[in-house]
């Protein structure tokens, strides 16, 4: 198992960009939340198997197209295994 946190900045909220990670994790079935953040950036946690938590974290890094992506941070947490979808947090 890996866990990540992803802080992602750049244009990055209101271009469907959360949206896009929850596909994107339900594609390589990794559970964990996606969140915009006051400061304009988003949030995620995500955990799963480590290759597919990779090559999720490899997708969402451009995000979709009507995104542009200026700075990708990833970081690695020690896993918790207690999530059990992939959901978007308001």
């Amino acid at each position: 198992m890996k866990r990540v946190r992803i802080v992602v900045e750049g244009r990055v909220q209101g271009v469907g960009f959360r949206w896009f990670v929850q596909q994107t994790a339900r594609t390589f079935d990794v559970l964990g939340w996606v969140k915009n953040n006051p400061n304009g950036t988003v949030e995620i946690v995500a955990e799963g198997k480590k290759a597919s938590v990779d090559e999720f974290a490899t997708a969402v890094k451009d995000g979709p197209i009507s995104a542009m992506v200026t700075n990708f941070t990833i970081s690695e947490e020690p896993p918790k295994d207690d999530f059990a979808n992939f959901r978007i947090i308001h």
